[in-house]
Parts: C-alpha cells; sequence; structure tokens
C-alpha cells in the first residue's frame, strides 16, 4: 500500500506571529477539504538572533531554559488560535512539534522527514533594507525546499 499526499502531514511552522495565525487557519481548511493531517511545527531558535522573542514566557515564570518558555508560548498560541477557528476539525486534533535549531534548516528537514506533501507557512513580506539585513525564513525555504510551499500573509487591519 502506498502512503498518498492525502495521509501525510501538511507542515505548518509558526512564530506566533498574525501571519502564522492566518496560515496556521488556511493550511486547516485545506486539510479539512482533502481530509488531510495537520502539523504544526515551531524552532526554538538561538536567542542571540532574536533578543527577547521568548521573553514574554520567560520573565513570567522565571524559567531558566529557553525551550521552556517556547514551548509555553507554543501551547499558549495553538489553544489561543483552536479556540479562534472551532469550525476547523483538522486544527483541533493537529499534531504540535517543538525543535531547536536554525529555523529554515529545521522546517525543511522536519519537512522531508514527514514527507510532508506542502509546506503552508506565513510571512511577513519584508522588503528593501530591512529584507536584506534580516532575511526571511519564508523565502529560504521556498529556495530550498523539495516540496510546494504556500506563502499566507494575514488580512491587514487599517487604521483610521
Amino acid at each position: 500500500m502506498t502512503d498518498s499526499p492525502a495521509t501525510r502531514p501538511i507542515l505548518v511552522p509558526v512564530d506566533f506571529s498574525p501571519h502564522s495565525e492566518a496560515a496556521l487557519a488556511f493550511a486547516a481548511e485545506l486539510a479539512d477539504y482533502r481530509r488531510g493531517a495537520l502539523l504544526i511545527l515551531h524552532v526554538v531558535h538561538d536567542p542571540f538572533s532574536m533578543p527577547g522573542y521568548y521573553g514574554r514566557a520567560l520573565k513570567k515564570k522565571q524559567l531558566h531554559r529557553i525551550e521552556d518558555g517556547a514551548a509555553e508560548m507554543f501551547d499558549e498560541f495553538v489553544a489561543a488560535v483552536r479556540a479562534r477557528h472551532p469550525d476547523l476539525a483538522t486544527l483541533q486534533t493537529a499534531e504540535t512539534l517543538l525543535v531547536k535549531g536554525l529555523p529554515s534548516t529545521r522546517i525543511l528537514e522536519v519537512a522531508e522527514r514527514q514527507a510532508a506533501p506542502q509546506i503552508v507557512m506565513g510571512s511577513k513580506g519584508l522588503t528593501g533594507l530591512r529584507h536584506l539585513l534580516i532575511g526571511s525564513v519564508a523565502e529560504r525555504v521556498v529556495h530550498r525546499a523539495k516540496t510546494p510551499v504556500t506563502i499566507v500573509k494575514s488580512p491587514r487591519t487599517r487604521t483610521p
């Protein structure tokens, strides 16, 4: 019996941003339609690359390990997204995975290991100098992935 793309999970890397939530909701709709599965991934990255990223969770409980803060934030993010989208059945039962490393590298490794038929991820869509200085995880994944990658942006809210 061969493994079909519908039985393998769509990989959804998240960074707790509104763009990640939009990507997760999109992927859940797609998985519901395909009767497939989701794997929600967060890569705990080097704190020196983004100082303070996990600071909220670390300060709240005086945790000493960055992984503990990341795991708490990951759990809270997934629970909040599930609560906001109770109609997305696949989202409610999606598996989660927390790994350490460089985000783009680890995303690609997990996609290959899981034989993910697709990667769906959010992107801020930075341009110009900020993009050159910061780089883009999504861009690196798109260029190196062996599987289709869908980039989702959160809807912009207008300020009066």
